[in-house]
């Protein structure tokens, strides 16, 4: 007859007259729920998903344990007597209560009008070789002359290639490589200097802006927003921040562009954040300036007040009640 496993991370049933040492699969430890991370002590894997935590598959194996755990032990109902005794038996020691505090009540939350500081871009192996294999596809394409090419190896050239009827126009594009310094925005092979990012982007008539799939997480230290754009171009890809507010662009897939400005529910510093860009996505990676829990990600967009007829129409309301 079959009995429950109460392993952990077991719940089958075995037959106990056939019960061999390595039959279960199971967690020996305990289960972790730490800054929305979920997992067992015994294992390095971690998920913000609950489900994704229940399905998390045993480490060790073992035989399958057919004892039930006992029951945690009610606490003794003690007389005021005694709950002096005991309290005074007790070590003394200051207590200290850390709370989240609401970002409109923090006290020192800095300006949203801080100087914004350019964070640094690591780019992964991963990323270099898959823009590696488009440009070599797309030099591939130039020199069969396919009819329509659009000359992406020059940067921001506005000519198709026809073949070999257009090898007698004239091609304008930049020889050097983008510059982006103290906010100001400029090819290395041009004098020309601007501030404004689309005004820079002017001659790349291709370009359209696009909406990007994002979410994010946390740990102690650390909130991490994921963006799921492939093949980011990391010289003209970059993200902004101060201590509250992230300015984020993107340029990915030879066409697309995405932008978002996020004012941020907690305070991070700069310094220690980074953009890691990879193949399939690219990861802001923000230093915490406080290990605490947020709440959310961004600010909630403040309410705004009644208007004058509004408020007038509710107190004239409130005044006909009252009359009834």
């Amino acid at each position: 007859m079959s009995v429950l496993c109460y392993n952990k991370g077991c719940g089958q049933r075995f037959d106990p007259e056939s019960n061999p040492d390595d039959g279960c699969t199971y967690h020996p430890g305990v289960p972790v729920f730490h800054d929305a991370l979920k997992g067992w002590s015994c294992c390095k894997r971690r998920t913000t998903d609950f489900s994704d935590f229940l399905s998390i598959a045993g480490c060790t194996k073992g035989p399958h344990n057919k004892e039930k755990p006992p029951e945690p032990v009610k606490p003794d109902v003690k007389t005021s007597g005694e709950k002096k005794e005991l309290e005074a038996q007790k070590p003394k020691f200051n207590e200290y209560i850390i709370s989240a505090p609401k970002p409109q009540e923090a006290i020192c939350r800095p300006s949203s009008n801080e100087p914004m500081v350019r964070l640094q871009n690591k780019v992964s192996a991963s990323l270099k070789q898959a823009l590696e294999k488009l440009k070599l596809s797309e030099n591939t394409a130039e020199m069969k002359g396919r009819s329509g090419y659009h000359l992406k190896p020059r940067y921001f050239s506005s000519q198709n290639f026809e073949g070999p009827t257009s090898d007698s126009d004239v091609c304008l594009y930049h020889t050097g490589v983008p510059i982006f310094h103290e906010g100001m925005k400029y090819w290395s092979c041009c004098k020309r200097k601007t501030s404004d990012f689309n005004t820079f982007l002017k001659k790349d008539e291709g370009k359209k802006v696009v909406p990007c799939r994002f979410d994010w997480h946390q740990t102690g230290t650390q909130v991490i927003i994921s963006i799921y754009a492939k093949n980011a171009v990391p010289e003209l890809s970059y993200v902004d921040a101060n201590s509250t507010t992230l300015d984020i662009h993107i340029i990915f897939e030879g066409e697309k562009e995405f932008e978002q400005i996020i004012s941020l529910w907690g305070v991070i510093d700069v310094n220690k954040s980074v953009v890691n860009m990879m193949a399939a996505k690219i990861e802001v990676a923000m230093k915490k300036a406080e290990p605490m829990s947020w709440a959310r990600l961004d600010l909630p967009p403040p309410v705004p007040p009644p208007k004058e007829s509004e408020q007038k129409k509710d107190e004239d309301e409130s005044e006909e009640e009252d009359e009834d």
